[in-house]
């Protein structure tokens, strides 16, 4: 689904994304520096490629996985679309959650994998090549294992000394695919206006379901 473009100047501040710019820049020194010993978000931003040009603002992805022993399709194949919209079927606004892969590390299940939200899907062009892209949101978990009660991860979102979310730039090709996450509810009562699409913002940390089917049970253990 596609959405606005223009110069990034122009769509950081008409989505009000200020940081947007530096972090595609941040994004594409660790595309073109694979093997640097300090990585894109701690890099001094000058030494960083200058980007200046227009980005494509898309609202949603698909995710194409084999999950043979779920209801899939041909050869077990399975698809899920990921939103990231202000305004989901003319109504309110859905920014989903994605899996994605850390890469380069000898680990499985959920330490090879991230927890992210999705607030940008979009695309760029630098020096002849099109990067597809997604501005997230950061989850961290709050141990190196599960909950012992539940089985279940926790993760908790990662904010900055002044409590803003910590975002970053990534490749789409590092998505694996949506998780599900479930409030870790208090001892309150849930207010009974809390809409669905507040749902991510409204809770301090987040079981990762793996109940919801067997591939993301498989998956994360």
């Amino acid at each position: 689904m596609y959405g606005v473009s223009g110069l990034v100047s122009h769509v950081a501040a008409q989505l009000g994304l200020p940081g947007l710019q530096d972090m595609i820049q941040r994004f594409l020194y660790d595309q073109l520096n694979p093997d640097a010993e300090i990585s894109g978000d701690r890099t001094n931003i000058h030494i960083c490629p200058t980007f200046h040009r227009k980005v494509w603002v898309f609202h949603s992805a698909t995710a194409t996985f084999c999950a043979p022993s779920d209801h899939s399709g041909v050869g077990g194949m399975r698809r899920e679309i990921i939103r990231a919209t202000p305004s989901w079927q003319g109504g309110h606004p859905c920014y989903d959650c994605i899996y994605v892969a850390k890469g380069g590390i000898d680990a499985e299940g959920f330490h090879s994998l991230m927890v992210r939200r999705v607030r940008l899907f979009f695309s760029c062009v630098h020096e002849g090549h099109c990067y597809s892209c997604a501005l997230v949101d950061w989850f961290v978990p709050i141990a190196e294992e599960p909950d012992e009660l539940t089985g279940m991860w926790i993760v908790v979102p990662e904010v900055d000394n002044d409590g803003r979310r910590i975002q970053s730039v990534i490749s789409l090709e590092s998505v694996v695919r949506g998780p599900h996450l479930i409030g870790v509810y208090g001892s309150e009562s849930l207010p009974v206006d809390l809409h669905f699409s507040e749902f991510l913002d409204a809770f301090k940390a987040y079981y990762v379901n793996r109940y919801i089917d067997h591939h993301a049970n498989t998956l994360v253990f």
